[in-house]
């Protein structure tokens, strides 16, 4: 299963597939918890917070991201952080299909690639309503700067003289018998770019899951399903849009065949959300 949702502001160019449906975050939730802490501290991080985001975004650091998250949390009840700071910047974002879980497993937040699109479109824009011109600047930032093993999905076709920002997120729901059996064993694999400078202004996320694990093969055949498939509909976006330019090729790292990777994952989630 995937939804999408692109926009390319100088050709005006708009493009929806169920982008309404809710997915896994995984770490794409990550680009909430960046504009959530942007929005509460007015652009400006201290040290300590700058050094959370960077690895949370170029690392897609768990334990950065789970840092962030309890700041931003109520924590009346520090085993069920309630992320009521995040939902502040949701609200103010206009992202009322977002909803994040309140339990402290940031990767479960149920995200919408409609939502995700109007995050794009703030970090990318130039309207200070939400994030002033600092903030949104320092969000595209260090989504340029992600390492080159977590820059596939969403930048593949991508045209070269382009700037990209990207995150990506991956889980694999565990076997165990609590888990809905519509989701035992499936990948869930997403991805969001932008496209900056040189007179390129867009945004792409595809949202995955179900990507499926036959028997007996390796765990890592779900993971690439996932990417395959976001990688498809990303060249044939940009394809069609900039049909001119030279595209893209991501590299994309190998997965060991017994688990999926940690970065994807949430941070000390439920049983039933680990292989």
């Amino acid at each position: 299963m995937a939804s999408l949702s692109f926009y390319d502001r100088p050709t005006g160019t708009t493009c929806t597939s169920d982008a309404a449906k809710k997915y896994d975050s995984a770490s794409v939730a990550k680009t909430i918890i960046l504009g959530a802490l942007l929005y509460q501290k007015g652009g400006t991080l201290t040290e300590e917070e700058d050094a959370l985001a960077r690895k949370m975004i170029t690392e897609s650091d768990n334990a950065s991201a789970t840092t962030l998250w309890k700041q931003l949390s109520d924590l009346k009840d520090p085993a069920k952080p309630n992320p009521v700071r995040i939902q502040e910047f949701l609200d103010k974002a206009g992202m009322g299909n977002t909803v994040l879980d309140k339990e402290g497993s940031w990767g479960l937040t149920q995200v919408t690639a409609g939502d995700q699109e109007k995050l794009l479109r703030i970090f990318s824009g130039d309207d200070d309503s939400v994030l002033g011109s600092k903030a949104r600047s320092y969000a595209l930032g260090l989504m340029n700067h992600v390492q080159s093993t977590q820059r596939w999905g969403a930048t593949a076709g991508a045209p070269l003289d382009s700037v990209i920002h990207v995150k990506n997120g991956w889980l694999q729901r565990s076997q165990n018998p609590d888990v809905d059996a519509f989701d035992r064993g499936d990948w869930k694999v997403n991805s969001m770019a932008a496209l900056t400078e040189n007179g390129y202004d867009s945004g792409l996320v595809v949202l995955t899951e179900n990507n499926r694990v036959p028997e007996g093969h390796p765990a890592n055949e779900g993971w690439d399903y996932g990417i395959e498939t976001i990688e498809t509909i990303s060249r044939a976006i940009y394809r069609d849009v900039y049909p001119d330019a030279e595209g893209y090729v991501p590299s994309r790292p190998a997965l060991p065949a017994a688990k999926p990777p940690a970065a994807g994952t949430s941070a000390s989630p439920p049983a039933a959300d680990t292989p």
